[in-house]
């Protein structure tokens, strides 16, 4: 029976609504076509990561749960290279663990600079506006990076009280370097926070090194597991901020618990309370997302077993030889390739190829997905990406080939075997 207030609406021309209100509708089992991965994430999951993820479940404050949540803890110490104690994972897409960060360590008023530099620092700048922060912004074309005495200038300017930066932007392929912005937030009295969504474990990130208070990200690109678990790391002064604003619910308040008169204004993604979950007290927040932690926990152990050294260079091998590849088959690649991430390359759409119709030709044949892009760049770039699972040799050759195939089909003139050609040689 439908709940009251929705029993009139008619169904008769919603065929599937219709079926399943009149109880006839048969759904078969899930069994997704063949894919392969090739755009800018996600990616195929790991079979390690999804034979993980099927584990049965325990209750979450199961000795064996907490155990390992402990070592979940522990093995992204390694990825994000911190020994930062508050290493945990929120529950959610890696936009969770942008938006737990943000609004818990922006009040009302705040001043945030964000440098925008691709989509995704446009996403920074609205969580932190809907944080109901006291937003500013400095702008680069799409396909450059932020000089760091540019991004001092504009602290000294708006003196913030956090900058916050994306790393590599996937909608342009770029990656803002880090390395000494640490150093000029600490000389300012200001806080660093970066998204690290598209980059971590395909890139060389320090997390400790680069002075780096908060950071972000996601499994389902460099990390190699699905959508759904946004590990996240934070500095010591970084959670004296969100201790700051700690508030405890009313049901589960202890005698001197905290009480904030001007709490996180998102129960779900206050961070206080999910780190009074993840340590010692174990303060009950919400029901930790188990089938996800055991493929978070995954993704991290692969890359602290394989060891992050040589996981960026394995994503610099792969995403170098598909770059050869695309020049070979007459791609224009697109961006400063002094700061291109490992595991992305944008290239321009030649004349006389429809982008669009190209990406479902590559699906619909050869069940290759490569992306499109946003805003400035749409129907101008594809992206292709080589990341996680999918960064290996095979994966690489055929995408070549199935891209040389649609170019040709389109009209293109190309050198028979030429990506290919090109790729093997820089492999060997």
């Amino acid at each position: 029976m439908l709940p009251r207030g929705i029993q009139n609406v008619d169904l008769s021309n919603i065929p599937v609504a219709r079926a399943a209100y009149d109880g006839a509708m048969s759904a078969e089992p899930i069994n997704p076509p063949p894919r392969l991965l090739m755009g800018p994430g996600p990616i195929n999951a790991d079979p390690r990561v999804l034979r993980a993820m099927s584990a049965q479940l325990v209750g979450q404050y199961d000795p064996a749960m907490t155990a390992y949540m402990n070592e979940t803890m522990e093995l992204y110490r390694g990825v994000f290279r911190t020994q930062n104690e508050a290493t945990l994972l929120v529950d959610g897409t890696s936009r969770a663990g942008i938006e737990a960060a943000l609004i818990s360590l922006l009040e009302p008023g705040d001043v945030v600079l964000v440098p925008i530099f691709g989509r995704f620092g446009h996403l920074l700048r609205e969580i932190a506006e809907r944080a109901q922060a006291d937003v500013r912004v400095i702008e680069r074309e799409w396909g450059t990076v932020f000089t760091p005495s540019e991004i001092e200038a504009a602290i000294i300017e708006h003196k913030p009280k956090l900058l916050a930066v994306v790393h590599g932007d996937t909608s342009t392929t770029v990656a803002q370097p880090l390395d000494e912005l640490g150093e000029l937030c600490r000389k300012h009295g200001v806080l660093l926070y970066t998204d690290a969504t598209a980059s971590l474990g395909g890139n060389t990130f320090e997390t400790d090194q680069w002075g780096i208070d908060v950071v972000t990200a996601g499994l389902q690109k460099c990390l190699g597991g699905p959508s759904g678990s946004a590990p996240i790391t934070l500095s010591a002064a970084a959670v004296d901020v969100v201790n700051s604003r700690k508030s405890v619910e009313a049901g589960i308040r202890a005698e001197g618990d905290a009480v904030s008169a001007h709490p996180v204004r998102s129960n779900y993604f206050d961070l206080g309370q999910i780190l009074d979950y993840w340590g010692p007290r174990r303060l009950n927040h919400h029901t930790e997302a188990t089938s996800m932690l055991y493929g978070a926990r995954e993704c991290a152990r692969l890359l602290v077993e394989e060891g992050l050294p040589n996981a960026v260079e394995r994503h610099r091998l792969h995403g170098a030889a598909m770059v050869e590849g695309l020049r070979a088959l007459g791609f224009e690649i697109f961006g400063d390739q002094s700061v291109r991430m490992n595991n992305v390359v944008g290239v321009y759409i030649p004349d006389g190829i429809d982008g669009d119709a190209g990406r479902a030709t590559m699906l619909e044949d050869f069940g290759i997905e490569i992306g499109t892009s946003f805003g400035p760049l749409h129907g101008k770039v594809w992206r292709v990406g080589v990341m996680g699972y999918n960064t290996r040799r095979d994966a690489v050759l055929t995408t070549l080939a199935a891209l040389e195939n649609v170019l040709s089909r389109g009209g293109v003139t190309v050198t028979s075997g030429a990506g290919v050609g090109a790729a093997v040689d820089f492999y060997g």
